[in-house]
């Protein structure tokens, strides 16, 4: 697994992590801006890493980036909705 990056010049969050296989692959989010907020457009993992928890990893990290950097996150990807609202502990990230 590679550190979480804000790609800001690209409006993309994104991380590696390791398949069965041991080959990294990235999980990413779109994003657009809005002040301090950031619409989370889409998230998407590659193929190999679906069903490996891996797209929950990279959420999480989303989460505590917000957190640390005092940013906001607008969902509008359904993963990310869905995610958000199983996770109750990000509730203070949450912009509307």
């Amino acid at each position: 697994m590679s550190a979480f990056k804000d790609h800001a010049a690209d409006h993309r969050f994104q991380q590696t992590f390791a398949d069965s296989d041991g080959t990294e692959h990235p999980v990413w989010a779109e994003y657009a801006v809005r002040g301090h907020a950031r619409i989370i457009l889409h998230v998407e993992a590659h193929p190999a890493l679906r069903g490996t928890g891996a797209a929950g990893r990279f959420m999480q990290a989303l989460a505590e980036h917000a957190r640390a950097e005092k940013l906001t996150l607008i969902p509008h990807c359904s993963y990310a909705v869905a995610w958000l609202k199983r996770h109750p502990e990000y509730e203070d990230v949450l912009g509307s």
